[in-house]
């Protein structure tokens, strides 16, 4: 099959095109997400190290590729076939003669090349990346612990403490409230001027050295700070002046819930090796049931969704000729409802994970098949035209 000027425009309009929404959509799904999703995990990004947000995002953009470059080239392809639809140059194809696996052949190559850019970054680069997101945080307060402190919110990641504080100046605190609770239940309640953040050198764990620090202890529950709000304990107070005094806060404790592996932050390898042995890569003890279900139905997610960039070649190119549009944002629209409508159904048997009943490994590929089916129907009728 010679290669022709027309193969040569279609490639670089659909690539292009990709290559813009790729850039753009994951730009919109970084940035949109990614300073909120870091305020979740890491507190204020204006007092974090700029090194530890560049970090994250690099760590953010291969997990957001798994859906921007199948959703990019469906949108690409909407497009450019919409629009030589509607300026008559597809008609102008058919009438030399040629069917239109012919004329599309190389959208379809490109379209296995992206799949099996989707592959690398389903089966090799996202489960790192989650892996690497999942540890920066731990990273971070490992480097320096007084990030952790971050002004007018409340820190309650170490079990048994809720610390409120109002100014953060390097490793120097101001206005320090803590609510020490057992089970809930409110216990102590501390309060400080001034604080400061002590790193032993060699030692995990850190120390607060409280200065001029008073207790109030007390039967009645406390209500946990909000930003800003001070604390109350109800009834039967107790008043104690401390003074100066210390408390150790364990960041090993913080390792131990950073180091929880979860299915989608295994290698593949790992999940294999789980699902042929039913026993966990991490500790070597046997699974359940459920858990070999949910290594299962990560793998086929991770091979299934590798495939969208074929699947949504197949609906894309027919749904974008018959839809007949110049308009930018009909073709995007068609692109959302395409690609929201195949994520939905994988979200929802991605929920069905831990019941082997249901087979969710094997619906999971449900979506592909259905989008097949239909596309390849869509194509048969347009080349009968």
């Amino acid at each position: 099959m010679p290669l022709r000027i027309f193969d040569r425009y279609i490639w670089r309009q659909v690539s292009s095109s990709t290559l813009t929404g790729v850039l753009v959509l994951t730009g919109v799904m970084v940035l949109g997400n990614v300073f909120k999703e870091m305020e979740r995990l890491l507190g204020d990004t204006a007092s974090l190290p700029l090194m530890a947000v560049a970090q994250f995002i690099t760590y953010v953009i291969p997990y957001s590729l798994i859906f921007t470059i199948p959703w990019a080239l469906l949108t690409a392809i909407l497009l450019v076939f919409g629009r030589m639809s509607a300026d008559n140059e597809m008609t102008a194809l058919r009438m030399t003669g040629m069917s239109m696996p012919r004329i599309c052949a190389a959208v379809f190559v490109l379209s296995v090349f992206m799949s099996g850019v989707c592959y690398l970054v389903n089966v090799e680069l996202a489960p790192l990346a989650k892996t690497k997101i999942k540890r920066l945080f731990y990273d971070l307060a490992l480097d320096d612990p007084a990030v952790l402190f971050q002004p007018g919110k409340v820190l309650d990641r170490f079990p048994g403490y809720r610390i409120f504080t109002q100014e953060r100046e390097g490793n120097k605190l101001k206005n320090v409230e803590i609510i020490q609770t057992n089970l809930g239940r409110a216990e102590r309640y501390i309060r400080a001027k001034r604080a400061e953040v002590v790193v032993t050198p060699g030692v995990t764990d850190f120390q607060l050295h409280l200065r001029n620090a008073t207790v109030e202890t007390g039967g009645g529950e406390a209500d946990a700070a909000s930003a800003g709000a001070e604390v109350n304990i109800m009834n039967d107070l107790q008043f104690l002046y401390m003074g100066d005094t210390a408390i150790t806060f364990p960041l090993s404790k913080l390792k131990e819930k950073t180091e929880r592996v979860t299915s989608s932050m295994k290698d593949t390898s790992a999940l294999w090796s789980e699902v042929n042995t039913g026993i966990s890569s991490v500790d070597g003890q046997p699974l359940s049931e459920k858990l070999i279900s949910v290594s299962r139905t990560e793998l086929s997610m991770r091979y299934s969704f590798s495939l969208a960039a074929i699947v949504f070649t197949l609906v894309g190119i027919p749904l974008g000729i018959t839809a007949q549009r110049r308009e930018t944002s009909i073709g995007f629209a068609l692109s959302l409802i395409v690609a929201v409508s195949y994520m939905v159904f994988v979200i929802f048997v991605n929920g069905l994970n831990e019941r082997p009943s249901v087979y969710p490994h094997l619906l999971m590929w449900v979506p592909n098949l259905i989008f097949i089916g239909v596309g390849s129907r869509m194509f048969y009728k347009l080349n009968r035209r």
